[in-house]
């Protein structure tokens, strides 16, 4: 007898074909062979599920070594300690080098500034007063001038005086010689009178003469005079004249000398002056170099927080994907060592019910037997039936424990319900 029949494995169910022939003759339930049929259909289902969950698994699991793959990378990149800090502090430290180069720089300029300013506030003093000597000193080439132009008409109005008087002179010179005429027809007319009239004998020619002489010599002192008085007007007025020419040339040569200082001074001003521009555009220059080199710092470290924070919040979502694949696989896993257990609970009890059938019908057969044959024979044991095994619910429990986007610990323990 076959009554412990071989187990019946997981791919499918087999049957004892003894108890089959031994049990020819009972009748088949409908209901139980529509149980069966349904019992194998949920297991063909079951399978066909098992085998997508092992695919999906196969996925997961090759989605898991990847992102542990990327994990570890990202892990090794959080190890790594940049040192994004120390370059920022270098280049902050750099430019405020170059900030206190341009403050020294710019230090230097506005003293320069100042001595220039001060330079050129003394050059325009110099420049006023040279312009007041300039000033006073065509006020006094004027006064000359007037003096000079008053001298030249007085010197004018003595040659017409001159003039006049010396056609005066040749007037008088001219009157004289003809009232000279005059008296010597009248002493000649008188002599010859005398000679008529009266017999004494007169010496009218000594008198003609000595009156002549009078004449002559007055006529002589009036000329001499005239002739040295105006020879030391025109002497004097020559060198007066030549004297306001020496002090006109001289007063000249100073006008011309203080407009050589003046352009001089004009030009240092306007040197000065471009310097002090290009002084001026130089700070200005520096100070928007300095500004736009700051801002160019700042906007790097901002660019360098922005891309440390966004790397950091990467990292995050990378923990937390990894942690819900984690979930997701642990679940899965459950899911799996769950349809395990049914499956194996399942395929027990197909095969207690599968010993079920055999029992009985030796047990029929036992019955069918004649008394006499029941009572010699010894009573067998019985044998034991097990139990329905209960299925149990096995549950894994993985504690993963992380910080700061970094997995500190992780465990994993397995219970049954």
């Amino acid at each position: 007898m076959a009554s412990n029949g071989p187990s019946t494995p997981r791919s499918g169910i087999k049957t004892n074909p003894g108890l089959l022939q031994n049990s020819s003759s009972n009748e088949v339930d409908p209901r139980a062979h529509q149980t069966k049929s349904q019992e194998k259909d949920q297991i063909v289902g079951l399978n066909n599920k098992f085998v997508d969950f092992i695919e999906k698994v196969r996925r997961l699991e090759q989605q898991n070594k990847v992102l542990e793959t990327r994990l570890k990378i990202l892990l090794e990149q959080e190890c790594y300690k940049g040192n994004i800090k120390e370059i920022v502090d270098e280049l902050s430290n750099n430019l405020q080098r170059q900030i206190d180069g341009l403050v020294l720089d710019r230090q230097k300029l506005l003293s320069e500034l100042d001595r220039t300013q001060n330079n050129v506030d003394h050059n325009k003093n110099r420049y006023k007063d040279e312009m007041q000597a300039k000033t006073e000193a065509e006020n006094d080439f004027v006064l000359t001038k007037k003096d000079v132009d008053d001298a030249y008409l007085q010197k004018v109005d003595l040659e017409l005086e001159l003039e006049e008087l010396m056609s005066d002179l040749d007037f008088l010179k001219r009157g004289y010689d003809e009232e000279i005429k005059e008296l010597q027809s009248q002493v000649q007319n008188d002599t010859v009178i005398l000679e008529v009239d009266n017999t004494r004998a007169l010496d009218m020619n000594e008198i003609v003469e000595e009156v002549k002489a009078q004449y002559e010599a007055m006529a002589a002192r009036g000329r001499e005079e005239a002739e040295l008085w105006h020879k030391k007007r025109i002497t004097d007025i020559s060198h007066e004249a030549g004297k306001h020419e020496q002090d006109l040339r001289d007063v000249r040569k100073e006008i011309a000398e203080i407009q050589r200082h003046i352009q001089r001074l004009n030009l240092e001003i306007d040197a000065l002056k471009k310097q002090k521009d290009n002084l001026e555009r130089a700070i200005t220059d520096a100070e928007h170099q300095g500004e736009q080199a700051r801002e160019d710092a700042m906007d790097q470290i901002r660019l360098l927080e922005q891309a440390l924070k966004k790397a950091k919040q990467d990292m995050a979502l990378q923990v937390r994907e990894y942690q819900e694949l984690m979930n997701l696989k642990l679940a899965l896993d459950i899911e799996i060592a769950t349809y395990k257990k049914l499956l194996e609970g399942e395929e027990m009890r197909l095969a207690n019910q599968d010993r079920a059938p055999s029992r009985r019908a030796l047990a029929k057969q036992l019955d069918d037997r004649p008394p006499s044959q029941r009572c010699q024979e010894p009573p067998k044991a019985t044998p034991h039936v097990p139990p329905n095994k209960t299925v149990k619910k096995t549950i894994l429990i993985k504690t993963i424990e992380t910080k700061d986007g970094k997995v500190l610990s992780e465990s994993s323990h397995i219970s049954e319900e």
